[in-house]
Order: C-alpha cells, then structure tokens, then sequence
C-alpha cells in the first residue's frame, strides 16, 4: 500500500473514523476473498476511494474485485449491476453486499474509452453503449434516484445562504429550482448508469466497449450524459465542444435537448459544488461549464424563471 498515499488520503478524508477502521480491515478482506472463492488476488490498480484489483481464480480465469466500505452505494451499484446483465456493462460474477464485496469479469485488454483522440468518434462509441444499456426503471426499485441529487443540492443551499466558493447564491438556487421542475416532470423513468463518461468505458478482447463502475441511479436519460459531456475538456473552445457533444448525443439517440441542457445546468453546479474544499479550492474546469450551460439554455431558463 506504500504507492497508495492518494488512495489512503481519500478514504481518511471522505470516511473519516469508519474509513480508517475499514482500511486496517483490509488484509483481513482480501485473506477472505482468497478463501471464500478460492483466488489469488494481485497488486490493486491506481485505488481512489474503493481497492479494487485483479485477481486469477484456482481455474485459471482472470476476474476483478472490488472492495467497498458497505454502504448504500454499494447496494445500489449491486442492483444495477445485476439489472444490466452484462448488456453494455461489465459482469457480476458474484458479490457480498454486507462486507462490500463485488466480483467482476475482467475487460481485456481494458483500453480506455478516454484514449480515443477522436473526440467525436467517442462520444458516439459513448451512445452506443448508453443505447445498450438503455432501459426503463423496474417498478418498485429500491435504488437512489435523481430525486437524491437534488435533495443534496437543497442541503448545500441550506447551508450556504450566501454561496459556496466560486458559486453565488443565486446560482445554487437557480439550479435547485431547475433539479425540481426537471424531476418533477420527468416522463419515462430509467435505470442509469450515474457516472458515465470516457474513463468509466472499456474495450474488450471482442471489440465491444462495455461500461464499468455504475453508481445505479434512476432518472431520466439526458441526465446521465451530463458527465460525459463534462470530462476531458480542452483548455481553449470548451463551449464549442460542449455544443458537439450535445448535438451528437441528441441525433444518435433520439434525446431531448431542451431537458439534456437543463440537466447540464443543474448538474454542473451540484458537481462543482462537491469539488469546493474548505482551503478555497475547487475544480475550475466544471465552473467554467456553469456559465457555458446557463449561455445554451437561457432562454428555457427564462421560460423556467416565468413559471416560477
């Protein structure tokens, strides 16, 4: 664990006293993991907040396993994953939803959807795995919903009357309107992936790009394109690659645009939002995105504003 540090950091940051308990823990897991299904775990990939490397089992095959502080999260990724079936996605190979731990196939050779140069040509490889993983909410679906993501937006209101970092007021606010309306007048409810874009897309040794890591989500399916659209971004004519990225997902799959454009609002404060630290900080790429959705969709922001 000693080329780990970010890993380490993170899980001491974000969990605090559960995430330290869990990390001494973790030898302990992995000894588990080797017994309960007789395999032979390997040095972890690059970790960020969960330990998640490759392992060979007794018969030979390669699969992956991940290691998650238990949790909400972890039972929402559980159901989509065993939702998804392996259609555009990775497979379930098996699991324990009390210790957090999930068996995945492994991808190989696992070239990044992110590597692709053409910018275009990915975002409509990026369409063709959302049209396969594309389908609607099972009823009665126990999993967090697009609804959470705008209950999250209202307590950073709350609790920040006057703005957070680089994000005033009057913006928090007008993007908590904006998640309301959109949820209050979703149509069609979906399974989402909830944390789609390039770096969470892999190649397989058949040619076919399969989705990894989904946080399972249900919402509608513009929302789920937004973090797409938001990685990997030039320094110069960020707004002009933006408008690309809309245009082709909305042709390929038959999307609303006014919603997509809506969401992207909204979406890009909450997201930047969650990256302002207490030392002033925060990721000024998704910032910048703010005033770049709010110049594409300000007429139906008007139209939204009238309403009100």
């Amino acid at each position: 664990m000693k080329d780990q540090q970010h890993f380490l950091k993170t899980v001491r940051h974000y969990f605090k006293e559960e995430g330290e308990k869990w990390l001494q823990q973790l030898p302990e897991l992995i000894r588990y993991c080797e017994t309960k299904w007789s395999l032979k775990m390997h040095a972890p990939y690059k970790l960020s907040t969960n330990y998640v490397a490759p392992a060979t089992m007794s018969s030979g095959d390669e699969i992956v396993v991940k290691l998650c502080i238990p949790s909400d999260g972890v039972r929402d990724e559980i159901l989509a994953l065993q939702t998804f079936d392996g259609k555009g996605i990775v497979r379930l190979l098996d699991c324990d939803i009390q210790k957090g731990i999930i068996l995945l196939e492994k991808v190989t050779p696992g070239r990044m959807l992110a590597h692709i140069t053409d910018a275009d040509e990915a975002c409509r490889i990026g369409a063709d795995v959302v049209r396969e993983l594309t389908r609607p909410a099972p009823k009665r679906f126990q999993i967090a919903s697009t609804i959470g993501r705008e209950e999250k937006l209202r307590v950073i209101v709350n609790e920040n009357p006057h703005g957070l970092g680089p994000i005033k007021a009057k913006i928090l606010q007008k993007a908590l309107h904006m998640f309301t309306y959109l949820n209050e007048t979703i149509d069609k409810w979906f399974l989402l992936h909830g944390d789609f874009h390039p770096y969470n897309i892999l190649l397989d040794e058949n040619g076919q790009w399969k989705a990894i890591d989904p946080k399972g989500l249900m919402g509608e399916l513009e929302y789920d394109l937004i973090q797409f659209i938001l990685n990997i971004l030039p320094d110069e004519g960020v707004e002009k690659v933006i408008q690309q990225r809309i245009d082709i997902f909305t042709t390929e799959l038959n999307i609303n645009k006014q919603r997509l454009l809506l969401w992207g609002y909204c979406h890009t404060v909450l997201a930047t939002a969650w990256t302002v630290n207490e030392d002033g900080t925060f990721d000024e790429k998704f910032f910048q995105c703010i005033a770049i959705f709010e110049k594409l969709c300000s007429k139906y922001l008007e139209e939204l504003e009238e309403i009100r």
